[in-house]
């Protein structure tokens, strides 16, 4: 058995032994991060909570990305603000997932990295008796949409839990949109829509080069070999098709039969060998992206648009990646809802800040409807909330600042999320039959698009 002796004066690390379960552990939740090759893997621990074990179990093969998700741990329990107080003890080598399943000293499996390899994860963790808590996307293609469905499977006869970190349901004004859509009075009901214009459009942009826990983001370089990260069709699009499916059809159970594909495209993001280097501190493309290089760029197809209708309503979606973002941005998101009496429109650009800002366009002129939904019905779950009206005669919803918490603070609260779950011992109804409708959207348009073998 390998193993490393210490990291830090904060992170103490030795050889992981397996322990037997109680009957008083039956409600105490132990993490096992395997192989955490996003950071993604450590913003879960950007806090600390009731009922989990402060020791996190971590098996993973040496490198820069172990160092990386220790580094930041050591971040968190060092941060000047709500320090965490997480010890990690961790094997090292290249047997990590036998080690983990023969092992087996947590309940948990957290997942995030290598996209390609994460629905073997997942399965051979399902097969062992581990809950899995995993970062999207679950799988980046056809043949692992195949495996999810009998991992889904296999977790219901178990009992066990397999659940995705949908981050962006957190989000102020993606959450204020659902509500006033569910609205009849405000929104009417959600139209059917058409190619042209959607009944609902998710467009989001991301990029490469930007600020993590208040450090520039180093991506390992198989980020961007989509083969194995997945294109932008099946990975980002993740959160865009879960809150298309999450916002017109709140808490119902989906079916892989309302969805009808339409459309599907993909195209690259090109990166130079300067930008490469400032986003992963390497001097060269590695061999295995050989083949993706025109001249001495590299084009990663990260970027992915997709039309099609779920349950008869027309959906757009629409992911784009640049390089950096301008001074003071972030990555953005634009969506609009069209309802029969309103439309419900998020914008987030250099107008709004960069802050996610909800507009209502009224239809039909109901004023009254929609200052008593913001000043009077949503108060008693978001205080402070008001309106006002633009000279354009749209609406624009006042959200306190203490509501834009930002993405790093949604790990959090889906975290939180899912161990509501665990407690309770089960899932909504409607959340595995929606993951698989989502996975089968997105898989099917990259298909549809033309992707990588």
């Amino acid at each position: 058995m390998r193993c490393i002796i210490a990291f830090s004066l904060l992170l103490i690390i030795g050889c992981v032994q397996p322990k037997e379960e109680t009957m008083a552990d039956k409600r105490k939740i132990t993490f096992m991060s395997l192989n955490p090759g996003h950071f993604h893997a450590a913003l879960i621990h950007k806090s600390m909570y009731p009922h989990v074990d402060s020791t996190v179990y971590v098996f993973a093969p040496a490198g820069d990305e172990l160092k990386d998700y220790l580094g930041r741990i050591d971040s968190y329990n060092s941060q000047p603000q709500n320090p965490t107080a997480w010890k990690i003890e961790a094997y090292v080598g290249t047997d990590f997932l036998y080690k983990m399943i023969s092992q087996k000293p947590g309940n948990v499996m957290v997942v995030a990295g290598k996209n390609d390899q994460k629905i073997d994860y997942i399965m051979a963790a399902i097969q062992n008796g581990i809950h899995v808590y995993a970062d999207k996307p679950l799988v980046i293609n056809r043949e692992g949409y195949g495996k999810l469905r009998e991992a889904f499977v296999l977790a219901a006869q178990k009992d066990l839990l397999l659940y995705d970190i949908m981050t962006e349901r957190f989000e102020i004004a993606s959450m204020l949109q659902r509500e006033l859509s569910m609205n009849p009075e405000v929104f009417g009901e959600l139209v059917e829509g058409t190619l042209e214009e959607p009944a609902i459009t998710k467009e989001s942009v991301h990029h490469f080069y930007k600020q993590v826990s208040g450090k520039p983001l180093v991506r390992p370089d198989w980020f961007f070999d989509v083969r194995k990260q997945g294109e932008g069709l099946v990975d980002v699009t993740t959160h865009l098709v879960d809150l298309i499916q999450w916002a017109a059809f709140p808490e119902q159970t989906l079916d892989t039969a309302d969805v009808q594909m339409l459309s599907a495209k993909r195209w690259p993001t090109p990166l130079s060998i300067e930008q490469f280097q400032q986003v992963t501190g390497k001097t060269a493309f590695p061999e295995y992206l050989k083949n993706d290089l025109q001249g001495d760029t590299l084009q990663v197809f990260g970027n992915g648009e997709l039309h099609y209708t779920l349950r008869g309503k027309h959906a757009k979606v629409s992911v784009t990646w640049d390089f950096q973002a301008p001074e003071g941005g972030g990555d953005t998101h634009f969506s609009i809802m069209r309802g029969s009496k309103a439309e419900l429109i998020i914008r987030q650009g250099p107008e709004q800040a960069f802050k996610p800002t909800l507009y209502i366009r009224l239809l039909e002129g109901q004023e009254k409807a929609l200052k008593d939904a913001i000043r009077i019905a949503l108060q008693t779950r978001y205080p402070g909330l008001d309106l006002e009206k633009q000279s354009n005669g749209e609406h624009q919803i006042l959200i306190p600042d203490e509501y834009h918490v930002g993405h790093e603070a949604h790990f959090a609260q889906v975290t939180e999320k899912f161990l509501e779950y665990f407690l309770e011992g089960k899932m909504p109804a409607w959340e595995v039959p929606n993951m698989l409708v989502k996975y089968h959207t997105t898989t099917r348009a990259l298909e549809l698009a033309g992707n990588y073998p």
